[in-house]
């Protein structure tokens, strides 16, 4: 097999130049080292092989790299070989090449007009751990060596259906260990055939559009909601309208939308709303039930951490409210495990199993097999069970002791109403006034992450505060990284 320097002599080369064959080499490593394809120290090949490679005689790879080296451009290591000089002769001169002028930029592109504002706007924070970003467990916690050894164990002799493309929406193994532990542990009515795999909850939100909305119709999504549902959806041309969640009313319809055409899809994250944590009454769950139903719509149950209640009884899924409901339920293994695993799952009705597993191979091409039966094994071990159950109590203790600080050097009306005791972040209520995404701004210049809960509200008369993940800070950096919080806050109100 040629090494990439032969590939890109070969590519350089011009037999009819007219100069010798040496001249011709020197000239194309040259001009590599010069625009970067040959990075400082890279190695070059060993003379006798470059020869082979390229078909000409050692003596003239030899005399070429003799000419380079005499140069400057590269350096010789006995007994390790040829290497790029670490600096080129031209870079000692103001007028050599590295000192030409800047390169121009980049004539400007043509966006398609929702791509322009999801770039304009976009929420996926650069910075995914510290204090205090929400939504993010604690990846230290993973049990990293049992789930080493299972893979270790699949990698030694893996099946080829374990290495190729998948088909039928996640393994087999997985999708059955999926459905026994939703069935006792969240109420979920479900077998393993209703089960597909994911790349996490915007794959399935993504998926779900494009098999059952098209561009224009109509989907109500929770008002503050998840940023996700809302960049995917501007992404999809749909038509959103606010399912609105604080509204003073406890009728079940209060904050519907009313009028227009009924939704395709109802988007709602009913065990722990987010981002204000609230739970969805029953009556509530029922009237969107019968409205799902009479409209041929269909509800997306977005489950994404209910393994995380601290106190009180689980609250069991809406899906599971009754036999065959218009409900697709999605959840993930970022919360309970680790983001960058990069597993979610969707439960279907069953009426709409066979084509999204068809559309996900389609669309998606699955893969991740391996992974997906270690990760079966990690669940039917009951090595998932007993970590969910440690970081309950790691994640309760954590929880107690920010909310402790908030109320005591803020007050407990800081902390808002709705927060339920569940959960991996609390919501630092602001008054009115206070600008939340300046605040955020300002506790991130001083290493301390949040989200302002404002960027979760599509219009413009949004509460005030900020989301305060806990999970991934350990103990004895909460404090601290508070009161550099509380910092930022005290310049807030003097500004």
């Amino acid at each position: 097999m040629k090494s990439i320097c032969a590939d890109l002599v070969l590519q350089r080369l011009a037999p009819d130049a007219g100069a010798a064959l040496n001249r011709q080499l020197y000239d194309c490593l040259r001009e590599a080292i010069l625009d970067g394809s040959l990075p400082p120290s890279s190695p070059l090949p060993a003379s006798r092989d470059l020869a082979r490679e390229i078909a000409m005689s050692r003596n003239t790879v030899l005399h070429a790299y003799a000419q380079l080296q005499a140069e400057g451009y590269v350096h010789s290591r006995v007994g390790s070989g040829t290497f790029v000089a670490a600096t080129t002769p031209e870079s000692q001169l103001s007028a050599g090449r590295a000192r030409a002028a800047a390169p121009e930029a980049p004539a400007a592109v043509r966006l398609a007009k929702r791509a322009q504002a999801l770039v304009a706007d976009a929420a996926a924070a650069p910075r995914q751990w510290g204090a205090f970003m929400p939504g993010v467990p604690d990846v230290t916690q993973f049990p990293h060596r049992t789930f080493g050894r299972i893979v270790s164990r699949l990698w030694r002799a893996p099946t080829p259906d374990l290495l190729t493309y998948s088909h039928g929406g996640g393994h087999p193994a997985l999708r059955e260990a999926i459905a026994e532990h939703l069935r006792v542990a969240r109420a979920v009515r479900c077998n393993a055939d209703q089960v597909l795999v994911t790349e996490g909850v915007h794959q399935a939100i993504d998926l779900s559009l494009r098999m059952l909305a098209d561009p224009r119709d109509t989907v109500w999504v929770e008002e503050p909601g998840y940023w996700g549902f809302h960049k995917v959806l501007q992404m999809d041309g749909t038509r959103v309208r606010a399912l609105k969640v604080e509204t003073g009313d406890d009728s079940p319809e209060a904050g519907w939308p009313h009028g227009g055409t009924p939704p395709r899809l109802i988007f709602v994250t009913p065990s722990h709303q987010y981002p204000l944590g609230s739970v969805m009454s029953l009556a509530r769950r029922r009237a969107l039930l019968d409205h799902a139903r009479a409209s041929g719509g269909w509800i997306f149950e977005d489950d994404y951490d209910s393994e995380f209640r601290f106190a009180g009884r689980p609250i069991p899924s809406m899906q599971g409210l009754e036999p065959d409901s218009p409900v697709i339920y999605v959840g993930t293994f970022s919360k309970t495990l680790f983001p960058g695993l990069r597993v979610g799952y969707m439960v279907l009705p069953r009426a709409l199993a066979a084509p999204f597993r068809t559309a996900h191979a389609d669309l998606y091409r699955e893969g991740h097999a391996l992974t997906q039966v270690a990760l079966a094994e990690l669940i039917d071990q009951g090595h998932y069970a007993a970590h969910i159950r440690r970081m309950r109590v790691l994640y309760a203790r954590r929880r107690a002791l920010l909310a402790g600080l908030i109320a005591t050097h803020l007050g407990p009306a800081y902390l808002h109403p709705q927060a339920s005791n569940a959960g991996l972040h609390l919501v630092l209520q602001l008054p009115e006034g206070c600008d939340d995404v300046a605040v955020s701004q300002d506790a991130e210049a001083h290493g301390v992450l949040t989200r302002p809960l404002s960027r979760y509200y599509r219009r413009k008369s949004a509460q005030r505060g900020l989301l305060l993940g806990y999970a991934c800070v350990q103990e004895a950096d909460i404090e601290p990284a508070f009161q550099v919080l509380l910092g930022c806050l005290k310049r807030a109100r003097a500004a």
